[in-house]
């Protein structure tokens, strides 16, 4: 039988290939691409995020705020746009910090006068109020200037609360409205030995008071007026005024309904937006310094509403003009500012539960102090500080966490009460006692 031998593969180096038989594998495979260009195409990278923003809200039943941080990650702008959408059955109804406004499910928000630069690395804060059904879902779909965002971060809410109520210490309520007199005189009530409790230390000055109720003697006093030399129309130390706008509204010196002596300033404010009426002091505000003390006795017929509405506005000269108002939403007593339409307090069922309502139909007491050197402000009513009203310097959640966003302390050059409606509202509202000076003023 023929025998079949094992055919032997010619080994490497019988071909002349030098080296260890690796060495001699990685020559081998050269030669068979020599003389080939390869050329390798990248894969697309994805661009580099433009912006990073942290997004965090605070929900109720029905409604949230949500605060919005904004990081530039690209080149630096000198104005900015942010776009998202939101989610179905949102609905945002008033802001700060920044314009925002919405169309369907998209929402736009462009900076204010004094954010809108932003250097790389550089950030700014604003916030808005809104409604929810359904459920609250996170924003989607954010763009800087045109340029999709990156790094997009969100806090949860924190539980939802079952109502506006607030089991956290807070002032002592105003007693409960009682049918009183039209000509109230009765003394004015002792001040507290001691504010009531508030979520932050206290600012400078010292809340202690002088009283000065209703003369015009000492104290510093650039306004003290009971409106006694006053008749029909204002005029005179009072002259009215109609900002931005006028409605139906009247200002009118009452003499049914005082709170002292025989005379009061009364407002019959009107209804639907930009119905503006007031009575403004000729008196130089800009003088008083370095805090700024108000007194006045308020008294009105119609519950503040859930809406924004205002009764005591100040031109601030270090805001270009634009005022700080006392006014009222959700039921309860705040502070408004005009350029960014911040609030004192927030506008969340914590912060609104640490203000009050207005008492209806009956005198009440209210003071404030602006401090003109820092970011420090104090209201009460009838002698009772009201937590939810109060700026110290140090950001308080739910309280002027917002508020001290703007970094310059008021500088208020003018003083007027009246009414200024931005829905349906309307009011009745008289003024007695009013005074302004750089002293403490009692009721």
């Amino acid at each position: 039988m023929k025998q079949f031998r094992p055919v032997r593969w010619l080994r490497p180096a019988a071909r002349g290939l030098p080296g260890s038989p690796a060495a001699r594998l990685v020559a081998a495979l050269a030669a068979l691409v020599a003389g080939l260009v390869v050329v390798l195409v990248p894969g697309s990278a994805s661009a580099a995020p433009v912006c990073k923003v942290d997004y965090t809200t605070n929900q109720w039943p029905g409604g949230f705020t949500a605060s919005v941080r904004l990081t530039n990650l690209g080149a630096a702008v000198s104005g900015w746009t942010l776009r998202w959408t939101a989610g179905t059955g949102q609905q945002i109804t008033n802001a700060w910090s920044a314009q925002v406004s919405q169309s369907g499910t998209t929402v736009t928000a462009v900076n204010v006068g004094y954010n809108g630069s932003l250097t790389t690395g550089g950030t700014t804060d604003f916030g808005f109020q809104g409604t929810w059904s359904g459920s609250l879902t996170t924003p989607s779909d954010w763009s800087l200037n045109g340029v999709p965002c990156g790094g997009v971060s969100s806090s949860p809410s924190p539980s939802p609360s079952p109502s506006f109520v607030d089991h956290s210490p807070s002032p002592s309520p105003s007693p409960s409205p009682t049918p009183s007199p039209t000509v109230d005189h009765s003394p004015s009530p002792s001040p507290s030995p001691s504010p009531s409790p508030s979520p932050s230390p206290s600012p400078s000055p010292s809340p202690s008071v002088t009283p000065s109720p209703s003369g015009c003697s000492g104290n510093g006093l650039v306004v003290c007026s009971g409106f006694e030399d006053q008749s029909g129309t204002p005029s005179g130390e009072w002259q009215v005024t109609t900002p931005n706008c006028s409605g139906t509204g009247t200002a009118t010196i009452d003499s049914s309904t005082v709170h002292s002596g025989g005379k009061s300033l009364k407002i019959n404010g009107g209804g639907n937006y930009c119905n503006h009426i007031f009575a403004a002091t000729t008196k130089n505000v800009s003088s008083i310094s370095p805090v700024v003390y108000g007194r006045m006795w308020v008294r009105h017929t119609t519950a503040l509403p859930a809406g924004h509405v205002a009764m005591i506005t100040m031109s601030d000269s270090r805001d270009g003009g634009k005022d700080l108002r006392i006014g009222g939403q959700n039921g309860a007593l705040q502070w408004n500012r005009e350029s960014d339409d911040a609030t004192l307090p927030e506008q969340s069922p914590n912060g609104v539960a640490l203000s009050t309502p207005l008492p209806v139909n009956r005198w009440v007491c209210l003071r404030f102090q602006i401090d003109t050197t820092q970011q420090a402000m104090r209201t009460y009513l009838d002698d009772q500080e009201i937590a939810g009203l109060r700026v110290d310097g140090t950001p308080t959640t739910d309280v002027d966490a917002q508020w001290l966003r703007h970094s310059t302390s008021p500088r208020p050059t003018t003083f007027r009460l009246g009414w200024e409606s931005y829905g349906g509202d309307s009011d009745t509202i008289w003024y007695d006692d009013v005074a302004l000076g750089s002293s403490p003023i009692g009721c």
